[in-house]
């Protein structure tokens, strides 16, 4: 991933809590059969440190537990949220005209390696903590044991689960860190006034910006930060 440096999140917190906000991960690995690209929700753990865990499921019929090379790199992409960030948003424009569109956004790519799983107590209590976490915020949180215990037997021998052990952690939160203080400013009122959950998560990452944004050195202007 191609990461300048004022688009850089390192803090393992930073990134863990966009990947617990946006759990369906892109999952990239090398097997047999080539190169491979499996979306999973996932359960992020901040231990062991300093990377920490991914624990998730897949269908027993995906090729993938069996075809997956032990011990080679896989990759985990989290896509967090992401706005188009039009000219028009910034003052710059109305002074020099020397603006363009980009794209805003925050990603981070977990790597590590597999090991699956297919003992039936390990999934169940994988599942149930899933369950629970995502039926949190409904009025009337359905639970595991809601289901007839034969039917849940059933579904977990559908299932082998993984761990992910995270070797290394990438962030780029690319939130205009290249443009004055005024585009910046510009960047959130225009999201803002865009509306869209998104737009809205994207403004505010930028408002949380602990440090003045940087200029982007004269060998990369504007309109190539966009990837």
């Amino acid at each position: 991933m191609y990461l300048p440096a004022y688009f850089n999140e390192s803090r393992a917190d930073v990134l863990q809590a966009l990947m617990r906000a946006r759990p369906l991960a892109t999952l990239v690995t090398t097997c047999d059969s080539g190169l491979t690209a499996n979306h999973i929700p996932v359960e992020t753990q901040a231990e062991p440190a300093p990377h920490g865990m991914l624990r998730g499921h897949i269908a027993r019929a995906n090729p993938l537990w069996k075809e997956y090379r032990e011990n080679s790199e896989a990759l985990a992409i989290f896509q967090g949220p992401q706005a188009y960030i039009s000219p028009s948003f910034y003052p710059s424009k109305r002074e020099t005209g020397e603006v363009v569109p980009t794209w805003d956004y925050a990603v981070v790519h977990a790597h590590g390696t597999l090991r699956f799983i297919e003992d039936r107590i390990w999934l169940r209590a994988l599942v149930e903590r899933l369950t629970d976490r995502h039926e949190a915020p409904r009025r009337a949180p359905w639970k595991v044991a809601d289901a007839p215990p034969p039917y849940i037997e059933k579904m977990l021998s559908l299932i082998v689960g993984f761990e992910f052990a995270v070797t290394r952690l990438t962030g780029k939160f690319k939130l205009s860190q290249n443009h004055p203080a005024a585009n910046r400013a510009g960047v959130v009122r225009g999201l803002r006034d865009a509306g869209g959950e998104d737009s809205r998560e994207i403004a505010d990452l930028l408002s949380s910006l602990d440090n003045e944004p940087q200029v982007a050195p004269q060998d990369e202007p504007h309109h190539e930060q966009r990837k």
